[in-house]
């Protein structure tokens, strides 16, 4: 069993925003995603999706790019990103989900064999330019978010499990490198963290370690629309 990750897929079968108007290289993006992932990914092995899956502003267009992905090969783990309107209700979207083959991860976690994955959306974190009080009320809140995760994964983990994190923004910034976040994933023994949410001339590390956790940014137009190897 492989794991994979790449994020920000920002679909738009039904809402009408291509992607190609943030530039050239995001033309037929998906279909550059989908060959990749065909060529790479078995039946067994799983892709982590973290945030910003669909431009869709209800349930039924983000379920309508959910089924895009059903003749992709694997299980397919999902969290919400900021530009997932679509996503509301956790109870009528796993009830609704395409196939058995999609996760959708809210204040919880899934295993497979000895992997345990958990996530939330997070938040901009402090020392970003723009961070305001909000912000901060935001950012606690998804603090508290991810101690319910870590309380369930508490009781699925094993010994020799790896602890894999999700989360859509980057769970630190360059000018404050420990944040709530770090501080969690320390303190409960994540192995790596996957992220997405950044695109463009952003400078941020693809990958880096700190304190002992391996922090992988996928968001797709960062990474050549590619699925990134994680496990």
């Amino acid at each position: 069993m492989k794991v994979f990750s790449i994020s920000d897929l920002h679909l738009s079968g039904l809402a009408g925003k291509p992607m190609d108007v943030f530039g050239a290289g995001w033309e037929n993006h998906f279909e550059k995603i989908k060959a990749d992932w065909k060529a790479k990914v078995e039946s067994e092995d799983i892709v982590l999706i973290c945030g910003d899956i669909s431009w869709g502003t209800d349930i039924e267009e983000g379920l309508y790019d959910l089924r895009s992905l059903a003749c992709l090969p694997g299980k397919k783990v999902f969290i919400r990103g900021n530009h997932d309107y679509w996503w509301n209700g956790i109870t009528k979207l796993r009830r609704d989900a395409p196939d058995e083959s999609f996760y959708f991860l809210q204040n919880d976690c899934v295993k497979f064999e000895n992997v345990v994955i958990c996530g939330s959306r997070g938040w901009t974190c402090p020392g970003s330019s723009d961070f305001t009080e909000n912000d901060l009320r935001l950012y606690k809140r998804e603090a508290e978010r991810f101690k319910l995760c870590f309380n369930e994964v508490e009781k699925v983990r094993e010994e020799g499990d790896k602890l894999l994190v999700m989360i859509h923004y980057p769970p630190f910034s360059l000018k404050s490198p420990e944040t709530e976040f770090t501080k969690l994933f320390e303190e409960h023994g994540a192995d790596k963290v996957i992220f997405g949410h950044l695109h463009g001339d952003i400078y941020f590390p693809f990958r880096t370690v700190r304190g002992n956790i391996e922090y992988i940014l996928t968001s797709c137009d960062k990474v050549g629309f590619t699925l990134q190897r994680i496990l």
